[in-house]
């Protein structure tokens, strides 16, 4: 009888094919003329996600036709999602070096993500000599910390791109960044104090001194999203950690976040994440594991 082997699945995000079901992925891409990574990227439809973008050596070209363009070293460029990729090396060039980051963003990240100079959904930033190289040493700071393989790897890399977003914005010079507004920060802090109950909308107005409705809309417009969707956002970033670090049940967990039925949790939780919270829980372990191994060869 003849069995048709399942496919296998590319573990490498240079290459064609890796599925980024990640939150965050980050690397070093070195293309060099005529190597196996000599070829363009092609993503008619983008990514769920956005990719940040550092070249550090050569030249590398987006898009075609009229809309091409290139990038040189110290052009950090930032695609939106659904965006199409299209980029490779340079024909003029016999090396596009450049650093990446894949993320899905935190909630209230909404604001430092729509880049003044930007192109077909492609945001723009030249950095000059000293700032290419303080940004060169986040972005491989934010590699080695998510593949280091300690505990909060992913939170600790998740805060160092933080920090490189909130510099590309503050070094973006036609940035006109709103200042946020101290009670929406408060209230931000009161849901998080009081992740698992179910606050209404109505007592966080209350703590903060607004109406139910001015909150609704203040903090819309200054999160990008409802208060029901951050502190969802809030929830599942907790639980994530807590499944990656600790040996609490998946009930237990899911109580400590907010959500009493283990099943609504998990319905929540795969439809953020992508998987289930048991199959989230394997995969960190696997993946520590692995990184054990490797340093212990």
């Amino acid at each position: 009888m003849y069995h048709r082997l399942a496919p296998v699945a590319q573990l490498n995000p240079l290459l064609p094919g890796y599925q980024f079901n990640a939150w965050l992925v980050a690397g070093l891409t070195p293309v060099n003329a005529g190597d196996s990574l000599d070829f363009f990227i092609d993503r008619p439809g983008g990514m769920k996600g956005y990719i940040i973008n550092l070249t550090v050596r050569g030249r590398g070209q987006v898009f075609s036709g009229e809309r091409a363009f290139d990038c040189e070293p110290g052009d950090l460029l930032l695609f939106k999602p659904q965006t199409q990729h299209y980029y490779g090396r340079s024909p003029e060039s016999d090396c596009w070096h450049h650093r990446w980051v894949y993320f899905r963003p935190r909630a209230y990240w909404n604001d430092w993500l729509d880049w003044q100079d930007e192109k077909q959904g492609v945001g723009r930033l030249r950095l000059d000599e000293t700032l290419r190289t303080e940004f060169e040493e986040l972005f491989a700071s934010i590699e080695q910390t998510h593949t280091s393989g300690q505990r909060y790897a992913e939170e600790l890399a998740m805060n160092l791109l933080e920090r490189l977003l909130l510099r590309a914005i503050e070094e973006d010079p036609r940035s006109h960044q709103q200042v946020r507004d101290p009670r929406v920060i408060e209230a931000c802090q009161f849901v998080t104090r009081n992740l698992a109950g179910e606050l209404k909308i109505e007592e966080v107005a209350n703590h903060v001194c607004l109406s139910p409705s001015r909150l609704a809309h203040l903090f819309r417009d200054q999160m990008g999203v409802n208060l029901l969707r951050w502190r969802e956002d809030q929830r599942v970033i907790r639980a994530r950690m807590l499944l990656q670090t600790t040996q609490e049940p998946i009930a237990t967990i899911g109580r400590l976040v907010g959500y009493d039925d283990q099943l609504y949790f998990s319905r929540v939780f795969r439809k953020r994440v992508g998987v289930s919270p048991s199959n989230f829980r394997r995969r960190s372990l696997e993946a520590s594991d692995d990184l054990v191994a490797q340093e212990t060869w």
